[in-house]
Protein backbone atom coordinates (compact mmCIF):
# COMPACT_ATOMS: atom_id res chain seq x y z
CA UNK A 1 0.00 0.00 0.00
CA UNK A 2 1.42 3.45 -0.81
CA UNK A 3 1.30 5.01 2.61
CA UNK A 4 0.72 8.32 0.72
CA UNK A 5 -2.63 6.73 -0.94
CA UNK A 6 -6.01 8.39 -0.10
CA UNK A 7 -9.52 7.27 -0.74
CA UNK A 8 -12.49 9.01 -1.64
CA UNK A 9 -15.38 7.16 -0.46
CA UNK A 10 -18.94 7.93 -1.60
CA UNK A 11 -18.37 9.10 -4.96
CA UNK A 12 -18.77 7.35 -8.34
CA UNK A 13 -16.89 8.65 -11.04
CA UNK A 14 -20.37 10.66 -12.68
CA UNK A 15 -20.88 12.61 -9.32
CA UNK A 16 -16.85 13.61 -9.17
CA UNK A 17 -17.01 14.98 -12.42
CA UNK A 18 -20.19 17.07 -11.77
CA UNK A 19 -18.68 18.11 -8.67
CA UNK A 20 -15.53 19.08 -10.43
CA UNK A 21 -17.35 21.01 -12.94
CA UNK A 22 -19.66 23.14 -10.75
CA UNK A 23 -17.04 23.78 -8.17
CA UNK A 24 -14.64 25.28 -11.32
CA UNK A 25 -17.50 27.50 -12.19
CA UNK A 26 -18.03 28.61 -8.31
CA UNK A 27 -14.49 28.91 -7.06
CA UNK A 28 -13.74 31.07 -10.44
CA UNK A 29 -15.87 34.07 -8.96
CA UNK A 30 -14.09 33.92 -5.26
CA UNK A 31 -11.59 37.04 -4.97
CA UNK A 32 -9.38 35.15 -2.08
CA UNK A 33 -9.60 38.65 -0.31
CA UNK A 34 -9.35 38.33 3.67
CA UNK A 35 -12.63 38.57 5.50
CA UNK A 36 -12.58 39.78 8.38
CA UNK A 37 -15.33 40.16 11.52
CA UNK A 38 -18.30 40.11 8.68
CA UNK A 39 -21.76 39.56 9.31
CA UNK A 40 -20.94 36.55 7.01
CA UNK A 41 -18.15 34.28 7.40
CA UNK A 42 -16.13 33.41 4.22
CA UNK A 43 -17.02 29.56 5.60
CA UNK A 44 -20.72 30.90 5.26
CA UNK A 45 -20.62 32.14 2.06
CA UNK A 46 -18.90 29.04 0.28
CA UNK A 47 -21.61 26.87 2.38
CA UNK A 48 -24.71 29.40 0.61
CA UNK A 49 -22.62 28.94 -2.69
CA UNK A 50 -22.77 25.06 -1.90
CA UNK A 51 -26.38 24.77 -1.51
CA UNK A 52 -27.44 27.82 -3.95
CA UNK A 53 -25.52 25.35 -6.93
CA UNK A 54 -27.35 22.08 -5.36
CA UNK A 55 -24.45 20.91 -4.24
CA UNK A 56 -25.40 20.16 -0.65
CA UNK A 57 -27.71 17.21 -2.48
CA UNK A 58 -24.77 15.23 -3.72
CA UNK A 59 -22.89 13.06 -1.09
CA UNK A 60 -19.69 14.94 -0.95
CA UNK A 61 -21.26 18.39 -0.61
CA UNK A 62 -23.90 17.02 2.17
CA UNK A 63 -20.77 15.32 3.92
CA UNK A 64 -18.69 18.77 3.76
CA UNK A 65 -21.67 20.67 5.46
CA UNK A 66 -22.19 17.88 8.56
CA UNK A 67 -17.98 17.92 8.69
CA UNK A 68 -18.41 21.39 9.64
CA UNK A 69 -20.86 21.02 12.66
CA UNK A 70 -19.26 17.61 13.71
CA UNK A 71 -15.74 18.81 13.76
CA UNK A 72 -16.27 21.69 16.20
CA UNK A 73 -18.08 18.57 18.69
CA UNK A 74 -14.62 16.82 19.31
CA UNK A 75 -12.66 19.77 19.08
CA UNK A 76 -8.67 18.58 20.24
CA UNK A 77 -7.42 20.05 23.27
CA UNK A 78 -4.08 22.11 23.02
CA UNK A 79 -2.28 24.66 25.14
CA UNK A 80 -0.23 27.65 23.56
CA UNK A 81 2.15 28.55 22.33
CA UNK A 82 1.07 25.79 19.71
CA UNK A 83 2.55 24.94 16.11
CA UNK A 84 1.13 22.77 13.95
CA UNK A 85 1.90 21.49 10.12
CA UNK A 86 -0.89 19.19 8.69
CA UNK A 87 -2.40 18.25 5.49
CA UNK A 88 -5.66 17.52 4.02
CA UNK A 89 -5.86 15.88 0.68
CA UNK A 90 -8.06 16.74 -1.85
CA UNK A 91 -9.92 13.67 -2.29
CA UNK A 92 -11.57 13.23 1.23
CA UNK A 93 -13.67 15.44 3.35
CA UNK A 94 -11.52 16.84 5.86
CA UNK A 95 -12.03 19.35 8.83
CA UNK A 96 -9.50 19.55 11.81
CA UNK A 97 -10.80 21.89 15.30
CA UNK A 98 -9.16 22.80 18.43
CA UNK A 99 -9.64 24.52 21.40
CA UNK A 100 -7.40 26.17 24.27
CA UNK A 101 -8.18 28.42 27.14
CA UNK A 102 -7.30 32.15 27.36
CA UNK A 103 -7.66 34.53 30.02
CA UNK A 104 -8.93 38.23 29.92
CA UNK A 105 -6.38 40.64 28.30
CA UNK A 106 -4.53 38.30 25.93
CA UNK A 107 -4.18 39.47 22.58
CA UNK A 108 -4.22 36.29 20.42
CA UNK A 109 -1.92 36.07 17.31
CA UNK A 110 -3.38 32.79 14.65
CA UNK A 111 -0.20 32.79 11.61
CA UNK A 112 -1.62 30.21 8.85
CA UNK A 113 0.18 29.11 5.73
CA UNK A 114 -0.91 27.26 3.12
CA UNK A 115 1.19 24.92 -0.10
CA UNK A 116 0.12 25.76 -2.96
CA UNK A 117 -0.82 28.73 -2.32
CA UNK A 118 -3.18 28.78 -5.88
CA UNK A 119 -6.14 26.57 -5.75
CA UNK A 120 -6.15 25.38 -2.21
CA UNK A 121 -8.29 27.62 -0.25
CA UNK A 122 -8.92 26.89 3.67
CA UNK A 123 -11.38 28.92 5.55
CA UNK A 124 -10.55 29.45 9.39
CA UNK A 125 -13.03 30.33 12.12
CA UNK A 126 -12.16 31.44 15.80
CA UNK A 127 -15.27 31.01 18.47
CA UNK A 128 -14.97 32.46 22.09
CA UNK A 129 -16.80 30.83 24.67
CA UNK A 130 -16.88 32.33 27.99
CA UNK A 131 -17.22 29.95 31.34
CA UNK A 132 -20.91 28.82 31.38
CA UNK A 133 -21.55 30.80 28.66
CA UNK A 134 -22.43 30.06 24.70
CA UNK A 135 -19.82 29.80 21.54
CA UNK A 136 -19.80 33.35 19.92
CA UNK A 137 -17.68 33.93 16.39
CA UNK A 138 -15.15 36.56 17.14
CA UNK A 139 -13.26 35.94 13.66
CA UNK A 140 -12.98 34.21 10.44
CA UNK A 141 -10.94 34.62 7.42
CA UNK A 142 -10.72 32.46 3.88
CA UNK A 143 -6.94 33.60 3.45
CA UNK A 144 -4.34 35.15 5.94
CA UNK A 145 -0.99 36.87 4.74
CA UNK A 146 -1.15 38.75 7.80
CA UNK A 147 -1.62 37.36 11.81
CA UNK A 148 -5.38 37.16 12.90
CA UNK A 149 -5.40 38.92 16.00
CA UNK A 150 -7.97 39.83 18.76
CA UNK A 151 -8.08 40.35 22.26
CA UNK A 152 -9.32 38.00 24.55
CA UNK A 153 -12.52 39.96 26.58
CA UNK A 154 -13.35 37.55 29.06
CA UNK A 155 -11.36 34.31 30.53
CA UNK A 156 -12.56 31.00 28.74
CA UNK A 157 -12.48 28.66 25.93
CA UNK A 158 -11.86 29.45 22.19
CA UNK A 159 -12.51 27.71 19.61
CA UNK A 160 -10.48 27.29 16.04
CA UNK A 161 -12.03 25.26 12.63
CA UNK A 162 -10.04 24.44 9.66
CA UNK A 163 -12.09 23.29 6.56
CA UNK A 164 -10.39 23.49 3.06
CA UNK A 165 -12.96 23.76 0.12
CA UNK A 166 -13.94 20.62 -1.84
CA UNK A 167 -11.74 19.00 -4.13
CA UNK A 168 -9.02 21.15 -2.61
CA UNK A 169 -5.83 20.10 -0.54
CA UNK A 170 -2.60 21.35 0.53
CA UNK A 171 -0.09 21.26 3.29
CA UNK A 172 -0.90 23.91 6.17
CA UNK A 173 1.13 25.12 9.18
CA UNK A 174 -0.52 26.86 12.27
CA UNK A 175 0.99 28.93 14.71
CA UNK A 176 -0.89 30.24 17.68
CA UNK A 177 0.87 32.53 20.63
CA UNK A 178 -0.32 34.79 23.27
CA UNK A 179 0.88 38.05 24.60
CA UNK A 180 -0.03 41.42 26.23
CA UNK A 181 -2.79 43.24 24.41
CA UNK A 182 -1.82 46.84 26.57
CA UNK A 183 1.59 48.10 26.20
CA UNK A 184 4.17 48.61 29.37
CA UNK A 185 2.51 51.52 31.75
CA UNK A 186 6.68 51.47 32.82
CA UNK A 187 9.48 53.21 31.01
CA UNK A 188 12.47 50.97 29.95
CA UNK A 189 10.90 48.08 31.63
CA UNK A 190 9.02 44.74 31.39
CA UNK A 191 7.14 42.24 33.81
CA UNK A 192 10.28 41.02 34.61
CA UNK A 193 9.83 44.19 37.31
CA UNK A 194 6.88 42.95 39.09
CA UNK A 195 7.06 42.20 42.51
CA UNK A 196 3.50 41.71 43.75
CA UNK A 197 0.53 40.48 42.16
CA UNK A 198 -2.40 40.51 41.98
CA UNK A 199 -4.43 39.07 45.01
CA UNK A 200 -1.86 38.98 47.19
CA UNK A 201 -2.95 40.04 50.96
CA UNK A 202 -2.83 43.68 51.99
CA UNK A 203 -3.25 44.97 55.85
CA UNK A 204 -2.82 41.36 57.55
CA UNK A 205 -5.13 40.05 54.54
CA UNK A 206 -7.92 42.14 55.17
CA UNK A 207 -8.09 42.70 51.88
CA UNK A 208 -6.53 41.85 48.21
CA UNK A 209 -4.17 43.49 46.18
CA UNK A 210 -6.13 45.20 43.43
CA UNK A 211 -3.47 45.25 41.05
CA UNK A 212 0.26 45.22 40.01
CA UNK A 213 3.03 46.80 41.45
CA UNK A 214 6.02 47.61 39.20
CA UNK A 215 9.21 48.79 40.63
CA UNK A 216 11.06 51.39 38.91
CA UNK A 217 13.45 54.01 39.66
CA UNK A 218 11.75 57.11 41.28
CA UNK A 219 10.66 59.42 38.63
CA UNK A 220 10.74 56.93 36.04
CA UNK A 221 8.14 57.80 33.78
CA UNK A 222 4.59 56.13 33.83
CA UNK A 223 3.36 55.40 30.61
CA UNK A 224 -0.49 55.40 28.85
CA UNK A 225 -0.53 51.69 28.09
CA UNK A 226 -3.20 52.21 25.22
CA UNK A 227 -4.25 55.31 23.66
CA UNK A 228 -7.82 57.34 25.27
CA UNK A 229 -8.49 59.70 27.82
CA UNK A 230 -7.63 60.43 30.92
CA UNK A 231 -11.36 60.57 32.99
CA UNK A 232 -9.75 61.37 36.33
CA UNK A 233 -6.21 62.84 38.16
CA UNK A 234 -6.67 63.04 42.21
CA UNK A 235 -5.22 61.95 44.97
CA UNK A 236 -6.41 59.09 47.77
CA UNK A 237 -5.20 58.10 51.14
CA UNK A 238 -4.14 54.59 49.26
CA UNK A 239 -2.84 55.47 45.87
CA UNK A 240 -1.55 58.56 46.85
CA UNK A 241 -1.26 60.68 43.63
CA UNK A 242 -2.88 58.79 40.85
CA UNK A 243 -4.20 58.89 37.39
CA UNK A 244 -7.45 57.39 35.60
CA UNK A 245 -7.32 56.50 31.99
CA UNK A 246 -9.93 54.85 29.52
CA UNK A 247 -8.95 53.01 26.84
CA UNK A 248 -10.16 54.43 23.27
CA UNK A 249 -13.30 51.33 22.52
CA UNK A 250 -12.73 49.26 25.73
CA UNK A 251 -15.30 48.62 28.78
CA UNK A 252 -12.54 49.06 31.59
CA UNK A 253 -10.19 52.26 33.34
CA UNK A 254 -6.74 52.00 33.88
CA UNK A 255 -5.53 52.79 37.02
CA UNK A 256 -1.81 54.44 37.59
CA UNK A 257 -1.21 55.06 41.50
CA UNK A 258 2.36 55.89 44.17
CA UNK A 259 3.21 58.62 41.85
CA UNK A 260 5.51 60.93 42.59
CA UNK A 261 4.38 63.57 40.45
CA UNK A 262 0.95 63.99 37.90
CA UNK A 263 1.60 65.58 34.36
CA UNK A 264 -1.37 64.05 32.47
CA UNK A 265 -5.20 66.28 32.87
CA UNK A 266 -8.36 64.90 32.85
CA UNK A 267 -9.43 65.17 29.29
CA UNK A 268 -6.76 64.68 27.87
CA UNK A 269 -6.21 62.69 24.92
CA UNK A 270 -3.32 60.32 24.81
CA UNK A 271 -1.72 57.74 22.71
CA UNK A 272 0.05 55.14 23.65
CA UNK A 273 3.66 55.71 24.67
CA UNK A 274 2.57 59.05 26.28
CA UNK A 275 4.11 60.31 29.98
CA UNK A 276 0.72 60.49 32.14
CA UNK A 277 3.03 61.10 35.17
CA UNK A 278 6.21 59.74 37.43
CA UNK A 279 6.99 56.61 39.47
CA UNK A 280 6.65 57.47 42.99
CA UNK A 281 6.21 56.52 46.54
CA UNK A 282 2.86 58.55 47.47
CA UNK A 283 -0.01 57.34 49.87
CA UNK A 284 0.36 54.45 51.75
CA UNK A 285 3.73 53.47 49.68
CA UNK A 286 5.70 56.06 51.86
CA UNK A 287 7.58 53.31 53.08
CA UNK A 288 8.24 51.12 50.48
CA UNK A 289 10.93 51.73 47.35
CA UNK A 290 9.39 53.63 43.95
CA UNK A 291 6.52 51.91 42.42
CA UNK A 292 3.61 51.93 40.33
CA UNK A 293 0.20 50.15 41.38
CA UNK A 294 -1.37 49.36 37.92
CA UNK A 295 -4.59 48.42 37.73
CA UNK A 296 -7.29 48.17 36.05
CA UNK A 297 -11.07 48.09 36.70
CA UNK A 298 -14.05 46.64 34.39
CA UNK A 299 -17.87 47.36 35.07
CA UNK A 300 -17.38 43.92 37.35
CA UNK A 301 -14.74 45.35 39.82
CA UNK A 302 -10.89 44.82 39.93
CA UNK A 303 -9.22 42.36 37.07
CA UNK A 304 -5.77 41.03 36.91
CA UNK A 305 -3.34 43.42 34.60
CA UNK A 306 -1.09 40.47 34.18
CA UNK A 307 -2.49 38.65 31.28
CA UNK A 308 -3.06 42.96 29.78
CA UNK A 309 0.92 43.92 30.61
CA UNK A 310 2.93 40.31 30.64
CA UNK A 311 5.89 40.99 28.44
CA UNK A 312 7.32 37.67 28.66
CA UNK A 313 6.08 35.92 25.35
CA UNK A 314 6.88 31.90 24.46
CA UNK A 315 7.48 30.45 21.64
CA UNK A 316 6.12 27.13 20.56
CA UNK A 317 8.00 24.01 20.40
CA UNK A 318 10.00 23.17 17.12
CA UNK A 319 8.02 20.46 15.61
CA UNK A 320 10.49 17.16 15.60
CA UNK A 321 8.05 14.79 13.69
CA UNK A 322 8.91 14.14 10.68
CA UNK A 323 6.65 16.09 7.59
CA UNK A 324 7.43 13.04 5.48
CA UNK A 325 4.50 11.18 7.15
CA UNK A 326 2.20 13.57 6.52
CA UNK A 327 -1.42 11.93 4.88
CA UNK A 328 0.66 7.96 5.24
CA UNK A 329 -0.86 5.18 6.47
CA UNK A 330 0.92 3.80 9.51
CA UNK A 331 0.71 1.36 12.54
CA UNK A 332 1.61 1.74 15.86
CA UNK A 333 5.18 0.08 16.79
CA UNK A 334 3.72 -0.72 20.37
CA UNK A 335 0.73 -0.56 22.71
CA UNK A 336 0.52 3.03 23.49
CA UNK A 337 -2.59 5.67 24.47
CA UNK A 338 -4.05 8.21 22.54
CA UNK A 339 -4.72 11.40 23.98
CA UNK A 340 -6.59 13.98 23.37
CA UNK A 341 -4.22 17.05 24.16
CA UNK A 342 -0.41 17.13 24.05
CA UNK A 343 0.50 17.04 27.18
CA UNK A 344 2.50 14.21 28.77
CA UNK A 345 -0.11 14.23 32.01
CA UNK A 346 -3.17 14.26 29.78
CA UNK A 347 -5.49 11.29 30.32
CA UNK A 348 -5.17 8.73 27.54
CA UNK A 349 -8.60 8.20 26.02
CA UNK A 350 -8.27 4.79 24.41
CA UNK A 351 -5.45 2.17 24.55
CA UNK A 352 -4.23 1.20 21.11
CA UNK A 353 -2.47 -2.33 20.31
CA UNK A 354 0.37 -2.81 18.29
CA UNK A 355 -0.46 -3.24 14.43
CA UNK A 356 -3.16 -0.83 14.90
CA UNK A 357 -3.46 1.19 11.46
CA UNK A 358 -3.94 4.63 11.57
CA UNK A 359 -3.13 8.23 8.98
CA UNK A 360 -0.78 11.24 10.05
CA UNK A 361 -3.13 14.14 9.63
CA UNK A 362 -0.30 16.41 11.40
CA UNK A 363 2.64 16.88 13.22
CA UNK A 364 3.40 19.38 16.36
CA UNK A 365 6.14 18.62 18.54
CA UNK A 366 7.46 15.40 19.15
CA UNK A 367 3.12 14.28 18.24
CA UNK A 368 1.17 13.17 15.32
CA UNK A 369 -2.18 14.17 15.32
CA UNK A 370 -3.62 10.65 13.86
CA UNK A 371 -7.15 9.89 12.84
CA UNK A 372 -8.47 6.21 13.25
CA UNK A 373 -10.16 4.11 10.63
CA UNK A 374 -13.35 5.10 12.09
CA UNK A 375 -12.57 8.57 11.80
CA UNK A 376 -11.78 9.09 15.30
CA UNK A 377 -8.89 11.09 16.47
CA UNK A 378 -6.32 12.38 18.50
CA UNK A 379 -2.44 12.90 19.69
CA UNK A 380 0.03 9.97 19.94
CA UNK A 381 3.72 10.28 20.27
CA UNK A 382 5.48 10.11 17.08
CA UNK A 383 8.07 7.73 18.12
CA UNK A 384 5.08 5.49 18.50
CA UNK A 385 4.57 5.08 14.74
CA UNK A 386 6.13 2.84 12.19
CA UNK A 387 5.21 2.23 8.17
CA UNK A 388 3.65 -0.08 6.84
CA UNK A 389 5.44 -0.97 4.08
CA UNK A 390 6.83 -4.53 5.85
CA UNK A 391 4.04 -6.91 6.19
CA UNK A 392 3.41 -7.96 9.74
CA UNK A 393 2.84 -11.54 8.96
CA UNK A 394 1.62 -13.33 6.10
CA UNK A 395 -2.23 -14.47 6.29
CA UNK A 396 -3.54 -17.47 4.39
CA UNK A 397 -7.49 -16.64 2.98
CA UNK A 398 -10.34 -18.70 4.38
CA UNK A 399 -13.38 -19.12 3.48
CA UNK A 400 -14.85 -16.20 5.57
CA UNK A 401 -11.83 -13.51 4.51
CA UNK A 402 -12.90 -13.45 0.65
CA UNK A 403 -14.47 -10.27 0.58
CA UNK A 404 -11.99 -7.49 0.94
CA UNK A 405 -13.35 -4.41 2.34
CA UNK A 406 -12.61 -1.03 1.43
CA UNK A 407 -12.78 0.11 5.22
CA UNK A 408 -12.99 -1.77 8.09
CA UNK A 409 -17.25 -2.54 8.75
CA UNK A 410 -18.64 -4.79 6.95
CA UNK A 411 -22.40 -3.74 7.10
CA UNK A 412 -21.44 -0.31 5.89
CA UNK A 413 -17.90 -0.91 3.74
CA UNK A 414 -17.89 -1.72 -0.04
CA UNK A 415 -16.38 -5.10 -1.51
CA UNK A 416 -13.21 -4.08 -3.53
CA UNK A 417 -12.65 -7.53 -4.73
CA UNK A 418 -13.13 -11.42 -3.66
CA UNK A 419 -10.15 -13.00 -2.87
CA UNK A 420 -8.78 -16.92 -3.55
CA UNK A 421 -9.62 -19.14 -1.16
CA UNK A 422 -6.12 -20.74 0.10
CA UNK A 423 -4.14 -17.59 -1.68
CA UNK A 424 -1.52 -15.58 0.98
CA UNK A 425 -1.94 -11.91 1.36
CA UNK A 426 0.34 -9.77 3.76
CA UNK A 427 -1.14 -8.75 6.52
CA UNK A 428 -0.29 -4.72 6.83
CA UNK A 429 -1.92 -3.61 10.31
CA UNK A 430 -5.05 -4.50 12.40
CA UNK A 431 -8.30 -2.38 13.56
CA UNK A 432 -10.23 -4.17 16.05
CA UNK A 433 -11.75 -7.27 14.22
CA UNK A 434 -9.96 -6.29 10.92
CA UNK A 435 -6.93 -6.73 9.25
CA UNK A 436 -5.50 -4.56 6.74
CA UNK A 437 -3.78 -6.96 4.08
CA UNK A 438 -2.23 -6.74 0.75
CA UNK A 439 -2.43 -9.44 -2.43
CA UNK A 440 0.14 -10.35 -4.76
CA UNK A 441 -1.40 -7.60 -7.34
CA UNK A 442 -0.21 -4.83 -4.57
CA UNK A 443 -4.49 -4.31 -3.52
CA UNK A 444 -5.06 -3.88 -0.30
CA UNK A 445 -8.12 -3.25 1.77
CA UNK A 446 -9.93 -5.25 4.79
CA UNK A 447 -10.75 -8.57 5.56
CA UNK A 448 -12.22 -10.03 8.48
Amino acid sequence: MNTKETTATGLDKLTGLYLTLMLASLLSCKSGQVNLFKPASPHEQYQRKLVSSGLDKTSMGAAWIVSSVAVLQKALTITIPYQETGYFPAESISAAAYRFNVVQGQKISIELSRKPLRQFMLYIDVWEQPKNGAMKLIASADTIDNALEFEAKVSGAVFIRLQPELLRGGQYTLNISAGPSLGFPVKSSNSRHIQSIFGDGRDENSRKHEGVDIFAPFRTPALAAAEGTVTRVNENNLGGKVVWLRPKDKDYTLYYAHLDLQLAKEGQLVHTGDTLGLVGNTGNARSTPAHLHFGIYTPEGAVDPMPFVNTVVTTAARISSSLSNLNATMRISGKTELYNATERNAPGILSLQAGTVVKVNAANSSWYKIELPDGRTGFIQSKALTGISKPLRKLKVGPLQQDLYDHPDSLSAAVKLRLRTGSTVDVLGVYENYQLVRNDSNETGWVR
